[in-house]
């Protein structure tokens, strides 16, 4: 039977991909940018539905496999919202990313692919991007009563409340986090090459001075006197060492003998 030959390249070639990306998108495109083999294509964020439906229709990037969300802080407008593009007939992915703030939000892509709206409603929940146009933008991986967007970097590492079963209320009861010990700060300093803050306990031990050789000047810490010394010129008497199998039984013959 002959081998089916498939249109799709086994290994797909990028030469030539990001300029013909980035001249058809115009005035819609920031930035362009590759990296590991990966093109990252910037865009307006009002103009991300014209921008993802021209890839899709006129460059064949048929499947949105992800929503990505990505927070920086320090920026005016902190959040970029990462869409990841596949392309069964080339065999080639692509990254199409925009910017949003707090209170700006993006367009919604579900009138391109049904599926964003749970994407997106993911991103919601973690970074509290608003996406304009999603009809169902509740959120997905939280628990109902979830207090701010987990994976914003400066949401606290401990949360702000905590669910569980009480027992005396026989319901499930919201309660503030408290923690059985401080959080600790692992600074990845080892104690045993010299870390530069004082440990817990040897706030009072004084430090020891390296330059200067330790020496045992009083001879009750060593033992040393002229008694132990006499003694141990005597030496002990030594065990005999031990018998192989062979001289056992031997030794055992001959004191069967004996008797």
């Amino acid at each position: 039977m002959a081998a089916v030959l498939h249109s799709a390249p086994k290994v797909s070639e990028i030469d030539g991909i990001a300029d013909a990306l980035s001249k058809a998108l115009g005035d819609m495109l920031i930035h362009t940018k590759e990296e590991h083999g990966e093109i990252v294509l910037g865009v307006e964020r009002e103009r991300i539905e014209d921008a993802l439906r021209l890839l899709r229709d006129d460059f064949d990037y048929q499947q949105l496999m992800e929503i990505a969300g990505v927070d920086y802080p320090g920026r005016d407008e902190r959040f970029e919202v990462v869409y990841m593009l596949l392309s069964l007939t080339r065999n080639h992915r692509i990254m199409v990313k925009c910017r949003a703030a707090e209170n700006t939000p993006v367009p919604s892509v579900t009138t391109l692919w049904p599926v964003a709206g749970w994407l997106e409603r993911e991103v919601y929940d973690m970074y509290g991007v608003l996406f304009d146009g999603n009809t169902d933008l509740r959120r997905i991986l939280t628990d109902y009563g979830f207090e701010g967007h987990p994976q914003r970097k400066d949401f606290p590492l401990t949360g702000y409340q905590e669910l569980r079963y009480s027992e005396e209320d026989k319901r499930v009861v919201y309660e503030p986090v408290t923690l059985a010990q401080d959080f600790r700060s692992f600074d990845f300093m080892s104690p045993w090459e010299g870390a530069e803050y004082v440990l817990p306990g040897d706030e009072k031990a004084e430090a020891p001075d390296v330059d200067k050789p330790k020496t045992t000047e009083d001879k009750n810490d060593t033992g040393a006197d002229p008694k132990t010394d006499k003694k141990a010129a005597k030496g002990t008497k030594a065990d005999p060492p031990a018998m192989k199998d062979e001289e056992k039984s031997e030794s055992g013959k001959e004191k069967g003998d004996e008797k």
